[in-house]
This record gives C-alpha cells, structure tokens and sequence, in this order.
C-alpha cells in the first residue's frame, strides 16, 4: 500500500472547489500505482467519510483537526511507501517525516515507484 501525499486544503483558503482539484491532482495518481501491483491510498479518502460520519461540517470544520491527519499517520501503519507529490503541504510534509522515521520509502515521483510510470 502506497500513501499518496500532497496538497488538499492546503493553499486553498478552505474553497471547497479547490480542495476538490487537489484531491483530484492526488487521484490521477491511484490509477498507475495500482496498475504497477500496488495498492494506492489517499488519507482524505478515509479521512473525510470519518469527518462525515462524525457531524462534521467538513474538512474546514474544527473537528478536522481531530480526524485529518491522525488518519494518515493511522494509515502509515500500514502503508509500505509514500508518494510525496509536489506542492506546499504541511500534511504532506508530516506523512514523510512519519514514514521517515519508521523507515518507510518516500517516492517524489511516479516514475520511482517500482513498476508504475507516469507514461501509458
């Protein structure tokens, strides 16, 4: 499993279309590390139907604090690697140093990945 980590909210000013483009620069992605035998997994993915679930307003509401990025660093107990996609994030930037210290692998760019290509 390879946590995909980069910009969401960060940036955004709490736009909730923005937010929704980040996610979707993260998404693209899923598709070659899963085709290269992976398991792709993005934190807001779990994150936000927990916030949901929770009451929660959304990623801007206070209860985020409580749920957004302990569900990565939750995640990264499980993850083998981190694709650190580019882009000022302090959630990002957290997932590597996580991964980091554990010893966890952190990709910069599809095309170090084993197997999977940002082409094709």
């Amino acid at each position: 499993m390879i946590l995909i980590a980069g910009p969401y909210a960060s940036g955004t000013g709490g736009d909730p279309e923005l937010m929704a483009r980040n996610l979707e620069r993260l998404e693209e992605a899923a598709w070659p590390i899963f085709r290269a035998g992976h398991v792709p997994m993005i934190g807001e993915w779990v994150a936000l139907p927990v916030l949901s679930s929770a009451g929660a307003s959304g990623p801007t509401d206070p209860l985020a604090a409580e749920v957004m990025y302990p569900t990565a660093e939750r995640l990264l107990q499980h993850c083998d690697a981190v694709l650190r996609l580019p882009g000022e994030s302090r959630g990002a930037d957290q997932d590597v140093a996580i991964a980091r210290e554990r010893g966890i692998p952190v990709y910069h760019s599809l095309d170090e990945v084993p197997g999977a290509t940002s082409h094709g």
